[in-house]
């Protein structure tokens, strides 16, 4: 591309797109180079910007000096007899022609309106010129090493923090201004090895070199040029003096004929003193000046091709929002939103299922730790009374139990980050190990059993006695605990509620999409993208698990006084009905078979029945033996609520599947398909309908602004290769 006149053009393209794509379509993260300056006030910086530009000018930054970027492009013009200066509008991004005082004094005005404060927000100059180098670049507020007080130190702390965060981007070339002194006394320098190690993007600029001059001698100028060893060798670096006159006057004769001589002066320095001719290259404005030119067209024709990437890629996002947008905007029809809705509540709660079926790669994920403490403070936050938030009153503190459970426990998958069905049948060992500390909380005493037994020692049975006494206040404990359970499983359907929407929303173009319903992700994207349709599946979804967890809690409860009324019922000992180890003699029994198992397997029921019974016959009814009587009915009470306990805490997940999970999920679908909407839910739709048609709106004029800036670089591309193929003709 070189040496076919490109470069400016090149140069005025890829910088009008950088300025459209980060500026309009507000993308930050775009392929494209440019050069920062950066370095301590009174380094020379702002004489070393005036020599780029060919000319002297001042922006006028206060007392306090600049506190925002300063963007500037220079641009080459030969033809042009005097230079003119442009300040891109923000609201219009266009460029705007003023006089060189009005810049310096709108350049003032953004810098002034900051007060002590600093901002990333730049300002944006363009200078073309007959003098110019062809080149952009970002003048940074220079670094202030004394503060004389705290807000003049607090302004020094922003204006760093700004300055190295344009220095870590990588794609920022570092142009560091010094003196030309010493290198190791040289800060900003050391700010860039902070960020740049290896100095692969930083050009280390030597200002005042004429200060030196008397320093330097035949034996040690190579020496000084190379840094006495301080500096790197892959460091590119340079040293000139640039103009300077007496502060206050006016420049004393064109500024480009004292930069000519100021270079002029440089070169005769240096090879008067004898410096290498290796490090000749490195001396002077005008060899500092022909290698950006050269630097800057290598870094911005090797960029086209990851714009133009970028570009296509952006493209490609814009298109799918458009679509998406265009999606929802039909899909929040008045006659159809209702519908819609619903539609999208009965996809989540199908994808509830696959959730808990188990799927990889989810987010939402938590180990039991976590899992637990967010339990406790949301309960805490609440004021939660009416559950037992810790097993037992020896537990002081959550973190005993948690201990308990990852040490004396050791619950295989206790620090395993899970979610859905894993998270919930991890859920089951944690709550049935919780109901498994449930104690009788009250000691049953002497005047207890003899008044459960009534006036007369013949009056009632010691079996209706121990049935009595478990009733009165045996079954609360674990009443206590069955509400801790309900509220644990409520807890995990609640926190569901994201990773199912990632469910559906991350199948669109995986292996996996043919598997499911294809609306997964449609409705997905509308739910996310529309605050009233979650909001209402949301607000739906936890409806029905707190309908479920007091059904839970109601039927659990239900059951428990049932089993405390006759727990010899509830505990008649099962049978399987196999006596033998042995498969190979499994047949299809007759009906002969049938009627002889019967009995067998009634008769086989005895186990802990008979135990109790054995237990009631036991104790003496003679009202001489009373004390010993009420020991063991002492003894036949605890027995019994242990037996109780166990065979609960057995079947804890059985009946949180009956009682909690499968109706859960069951009856979400149809709780989905009655969604009904409200007066105030129509207004806000159509709210969002009108925010849509902006939306929709923006999303054309971007795609048209990305496609314009695809055209330009691919015309001048086409351009630059047809004069090419000219020239080589």
């Amino acid at each position: 591309m070189s040496g076919v006149g490109s470069k400016s053009d090149l140069l005025n393209i890829l910088g009008d797109v950088k300025a459209r794509v980060q500026d309009k379509l507000g993308v930050v993260d775009f392929p494209m180079p440019q050069f920062i300056l950066i370095g301590k006030q009174s380094v020379g910086k702002s004489r070393l910007i005036e020599a780029l530009a060919g000319e002297p000018f001042n922006f006028i930054s206060g007392t306090l000096g600049s506190r925002r970027p300063t963007v500037l492009e220079f641009r080459n013009v030969a033809a042009a007899r005097s230079s003119r200066w442009f300040v891109r509008n923000t609201k219009s991004q266009q460029w705007e022609e003023h006089p060189t005082e009005k810049v310096m004094a709108l350049v003032g005005q953004c810098h002034e309106e900051l007060g002590e404060n600093v901002s990333s927000e730049a300002i944006y100059v363009r200078i073309e010129s007959a003098g110019c180098v062809d080149m952009q670049i970002v003048d940074l507020p220079g670094f202030r090493d004394f503060a004389m007080d705290a807000s003049k130190q607090h302004l020094a702390k922003q204006i760093e923090e700004l300055d190295m965060s344009f220095m870590r981007d990588k794609r920022n070339v570092i142009l560091c201004v010094e003196q030309a002194a010493d290198a190791a006394t040289m800060s900003s320098l050391q700010k860039c090895r902070q960020l740049d190690p290896r100095f692969e993007r930083t050009i280390l600029i030597r200002n005042k070199l004429d200060k030196y001059y008397n320093d330097l001698t035949p034996d040690n100028v190579s020496k000084w040029i190379d840094g006495f060893g301080d500096l790197p060798e892959n460091l590119m670096r340079f040293a000139f003096t640039l103009p300077y006159w007496k502060e206050g006057t006016a420049c004393p004769r064109p500024f480009r004929d004292l930069t000519d001589e100021m270079n002029a002066e440089d070169i005769r320095q240096m090879t008067m003193r004898g410096l290498s001719p290796k490090y000749m290259q490195t001396v002077g404005f005008k060899n500092f000046a022909a290698f950006m030119e050269k630097k800057i067209e290598r870094m911005f024709v090797d960029s086209i091709g990851p714009v133009l990437n970028s570009l296509k890629e952006l493209r490609q996002k814009a298109e799918k929002h458009a679509r998406t947008l265009s999606t929802e905007f039909s899909d929040t029809d008045p006659h159809r939103i209702l519908s819609t809705t619903r539609d999208c509540g009965v996809s989540f709660a199908m994808a509830l299922t696959h959730v808990m079926e188990g799927v990889l790669e989810l987010g939402n994920i938590q180990t039991l730790e976590d899992e637990l403490r967010d339990f406790h403070n949301y309960h805490q936050q609440r004021g939660s009374s009416n559950l037992s938030m810790l097993p037992s009153e020896d537990f002081a503190t959550l973190n005993d139990y948690i201990d308990y459970l990852r040490n004396d426990i050791q619950l295989a998958t206790f620090d395993v980050e899970l979610n859905g069905g894993a998270q919930f049948r991890r859920l089951m060992v944690e709550v049935e190990i919780f109901l498994r500390f449930s104690e009788i909380a009250v000691e049953t005493k002497k005047r207890d059993v003899i008044q459960a037994r009534g006036v007369s020692m013949s009056t009632l049975t010691w079996r209706d006695v121990v049935v009595k006494l478990l009733s009165n206040e045996a079954h609360l404990p674990l009443q206590r605990r069955v509400q801790y359970v309900g509220e644990r499983i409520k807890w995990f359907f609640v926190k569901q509620k994201e990773a199912v929407l990632e469910f559906m929303d991350r199948l669109e173009g995986t292996p996996f999409s043919n598997l499911y319903s294809p609306l997964y992700p449609k409705h997905a994207k509308l739910i996310k993208q529309n605050d009233m349709i979650k909001q209402l599946l949301f607000s739906t979804y936890d409806k029905a698990c707190q309908r479920q967890l007091q059904q839970f809690v109601e039927l659990f409860e239900n059951m428990l006084t049932s089993t405390f009324s006759n727990p010899w019922v509830f505990l008649k000992g099962s049978n399987p009905g196999c006596q033998s180890d042995d498969m190979s003699d499994a047949v299809l029994p007759s009906f002969d078979d049938t009627k002889d198992r019967i009995p067998k397997e009634i008769n086989g029921r005895s186990g802990t029945e008979a135990i109790l019974s054995k237990w009631l016959s036991d104790i003496p009814t003679d009202s001489s033996q009373i004390d010993e009587a009420v020991d063991k009915v002492q003894m036949l009470v605890l027995k019994t609520y242990g037996f109780i306990r166990s065979q609960v805490c057995d079947q804890v997940e059985l009946f949180s599947e009956s009682f909690f999970k499968l109706p859960m999920m069951r009856r979400l679908e149809q709780d989905m398909a009655q969604i009904e909407l409200t007066d105030d839910d129509t207004l806000n739709y159509q709210a969002r309908r009108d925010r849509l048609t902006e939306d929709i709106k923006g999303a054309q004029e971007s795609l048209v602004e990305i496609d314009g800036c695809i055209s330009r670089i691919q015309s001048f591309k086409l351009k630059c290769e047809a004069r090419g193929s000219a020239l080589g003709h």
